[in-house]
């Protein structure tokens, strides 16, 4: 057998490749659109939960992606009190592969890649969503992904007002500093849920909470805006989807599985199916669905989060690596 090697990028990689929001956004929107045209293989995801004193589990997510004939896996751990130790909730590592013959082309760091992806989602979602000039974003959540969602919406759409909540004073207080200085704007830090959502054009969930808890109120979406909640447990009332004209998620089939997610209760309860969603994002970007089509429409933007998202930010990091000459290459056979 020929000599084969295969690319290691670890976190220092992963950092020093210093991606852009450009190439983080297009990554991600041509991974949608591929999806859309059914290029592209989704697998349901798996969960594992080792031992429930450890609060936390591992999500493992598979797929294909037609145009870049690459395949892979990622395995992610979300741990609830990773904090404690200085960690990240989320550690991944995201292996690819030849599609056609099951070579091996990379292992790639993938903790960097799930948040930056995340966020990538979360403004996709917005570019074809959201209203035609929004003003005020409203963020819940200081997890990983809550840094690259407020950066690349406020890249797509340089927000007049942004405020931020998260349960912890130090976690939120530290998260609204980080994005002032990165956004070299003000942020506006609050106490409690409504001063946060309330009015906003924008308003994304991604609390982390131990069990289903109605905190995000119904009565605070103002008609016309775009609301993304993707927090790990349901934090929406039960009358919630009642006041969107349109909802969206990124794979009908992800909705259906596992006991998290901000619509669990009402996708289990038979409130919303497949025919009652306006349907999939990856079909919008392809050009095959309308996304808005007015700015009174109130619409919602559920993702579960996509096996191709990590392969296609991967693919790409891995396409820079090389030309930058960044990485390890190491010897498979």
């Amino acid at each position: 057998m020929e000599h084969l090697t295969l690319h290691y990028l670890n976190a220092r990689d992963v950092e020093a490749l210093a991606m852009t929001a450009d190439e983080i956004i297009q990554a991600q929107e041509d991974s949608l659109a591929a999806q859309g045209r059914g290029e592209t293989v989704i697998e349901p995801r798996m969960h594992l939960r080792p031992d429930p004193a450890f609060r936390g589990h591992f999500n493992v997510l598979r797929g294909y992606i037609a145009p870049i004939g690459i395949a892979g896996i990622k395995v992610v751990g979300d741990f609830i009190d990773n904090y404690k130790l200085g960690y990240p909730s989320e550690f991944g590592m995201l292996t690819l592969m030849d599609a056609r013959t099951g070579v091996p082309r990379a292992v790639i760091d993938a903790t960097a890649i799930t948040d930056m992806r995340t966020g990538a989602m979360t403004a996709v979602g917005a570019k074809y969503l959201a209203p035609s000039e929004p003003k005020v974003l409203g963020h819940i959540g200081a997890r990983g992904s809550s840094f690259w969602n407020v950066k690349l919406l406020d890249h797509l759409f340089d927000f007049e007002e942004i405020r931020v909540h998260s349960r912890r004073p130090e976690s939120r207080d530290s998260f609204g500093q980080r994005l002032s200085d990165e956004l070299g704007k003000s942020v506006t830090v609050t106490d409690d849920w409504q001063s946060c959502l309330e009015g906003a054009d924008v308003m994304i969930e991604a609390s982390r909470l131990e069990a289903p808890e109605p905190l995000f109120r119904t009565e605070w979406v103002r008609p016309g805006a775009l609301v993304i909640p993707y927090g790990t447990q349901s934090t929406v009332e039960d009358d919630f989807t009642d006041v969107m004209d349109k909802i969206v998620v990124d794979h009908w089939e992800q909705c259906l599985i596992g006991p998290f997610g901000c619509l669990r209760r009402h996708v289990d309860g038979g409130k919303v199916t497949r025919e009652t969603i306006h349907g999939e994002i990856g079909s919008i970007c392809a050009g095959e669905l309308a996304g808005r089509e007015n700015d009174s429409e109130t619409i919602l933007f559920w993702h579960r989060g996509l096996s191709t998202s990590d392969i296609a930010l991967g693919w790409t990091m891995l396409e820079k690596a090389k030309r930058l000459d960044i990485g390890t290459v190491l010897d498979y056979t």
